[in-house]
């Protein structure tokens, strides 16, 4: 347990520089504050004590503003960053160094039993206010960018955005190895709509100029007729 604890200690120093120094971390940083007491919960969980796992999560989610639902099975190296707003459905299952940021849901999308949750793998980063829907595997070394609606499962070494969440870059990136450096560069990801519509402008421009050339040829012809 105590392992556990200075590794959650020593991955909060690793990617949040804002953090000063221990006492800070562990007397100010609801994401700490919500994994510990999801550990609680889930060993309660697990030893079907569900009504004392559900209050351990709610007493959590009010002091924190993070609903971790205690059926969720977390990895090693989870940091949530801010984290008012996050929310953690019941068959989730996260991999190892994961980072998400305020905002961000790991739900369902129905009233469906079994695995309705997503399944997050290793080095993965989900940006602000993302949401990742359904029974659906996000692989190893995934960025989501902000806002984005991911509904489908993403392959390893991809970077997805927009609503619906499209995946923009495959291996186009650093891989990323496990307890390697994680990229959190998640405010510098591609724009396929701006790429669609300075495509679209560089189409129009060369359809103006092709006409332009046809009206010129045009007068020519009429002028020595």
């Amino acid at each position: 347990m105590f392992r556990r604890i200075k590794k959650d200690i020593q991955v909060i120093f690793e990617r949040d520089p804002a953090a000063k120094n221990v006492l800070e971390v562990i007397l100010c940083y609801p994401g700490f504050h919500a994994i510990l007491a999801h550990r609680v919960a889930h060993w309660f969980y697990k030893h079907k004590c569900f009504t004392l796992a559900r209050i351990i999560s709610q007493i959590s989610r009010f002091f924190t503003g993070i609903e971790i639902h205690p059926g969720a099975k977390i990895g090693e190296g989870f940091f949530i960053d801010h984290g008012m707003g996050v929310v953690i459905g019941e068959t989730t299952e996260i991999g190892n160094n994961v980072t998400i940021y305020q905002g961000v849901t790991l739900g369902g999308t129905g009233k469906e039993k079994g695995k309705r949750h997503p399944t997050i793998g290793n080095n993965v980063v989900i940006s602000t206010g993302a949401k990742v829907l359904g029974s659906i595997t996000i692989g190893d070394n995934v960025k989501i960018g902000a806002g984005s609606v991911v509904l489908e499962s993403v392959p390893p070494h991809s970077t997805v955005v927009g609503i619906p969440g499209r995946v923009v870059v495959h291996r186009g990136l650093r891989v990323v190895k496990q307890n390697d450096y994680i990229d959190l560069e998640h405010g510098q990801l591609p724009d396929p709509v701006a790429e669609m519509l300075n495509s679209m402008q560089q189409q129009i421009e060369q359809l103006e100029e092709r006409l332009a050339k046809l009206e010129r040829g045009g007068r020519n012809v009429s002028q020595s007729l």
